[in-house]
């Protein structure tokens, strides 16, 4: 097997968890979905806790090169700040899904340990990001950073919620813009 097919496993893993959570991890339909047989899935991932683990590895990987990629483009905290909710915004742009972690997360006494802690490190590197660039911002000091940071990170997962819900992404401009106005997150 190419690691081009495993690839291809990955992501239609991640769309699938997206959509359906861990739960609606299916070999079968995975392999359909990519067009190999569903024995080959096994090739690279002998189970689906092997599966849902490197899916939710990947997923928070990605989004720490993304937030650091952020950090390098826009020298300016606030304005990375600003940004942040757009990453959880993308995912509801595209077709309704979710942050994948907030949708393990909720499937948490069901997940097997090595997929519940790589859903844990997800929140842990946003969480990090978050209080990091609070602290460069001067928003918060060192001792309340993290403590905003974990507000707007459940605050913004919330946001995608409701937003989901309703298969309405005004709704979650319109609350990350109520956020902005009653300070959690810079305007």
């Amino acid at each position: 097997m190419s690691s081009s097919a495993r690839e291809a496993i990955l992501a239609a893993a991640k769309r699938t968890a997206q959509a359906h959570g861990y739960g609606g991890l299916n070999f079968r339909d995975l392999a359909a979905e990519v067009g190999i047989k569903a024995a080959s899935i096994h090739y690279h991932f002998p189970s689906k806790a092997d599966l849902g683990a490197a899916v939710a590895k990947r997923y928070w990987e990605d989004t720490a090169a993304a937030l650091e990629s952020m950090l390098a483009e826009t020298s300016d905290p606030r304005r990375c700040l600003h940004r942040y909710p757009d990453i959880f915004r993308k995912a509801l742009e595209s077709g309704n899904r979710m942050c994948l972690h907030s949708f393990m997360a909720a499937e948490h006494d069901d997940l097997p340990d090595a997929v519940k802690q790589e859903v844990q490190t997800f929140a842990d590197v946003n969480i990090a990001w978050l209080s990091k660039v609070l602290s460069a911002a001067a928003l918060a000091g060192s001792e309340d950073s993290e403590r905003r940071a974990r507000a707007i990170f459940a605050a913004i997962a919330g946001a995608q919620l409701l937003a989901r819900s309703r298969s309405d992404l005004s709704l979650y401009d319109a609350l990350i813009d109520s956020y902005r106005a009653a300070g959690l997150l810079p305007a």
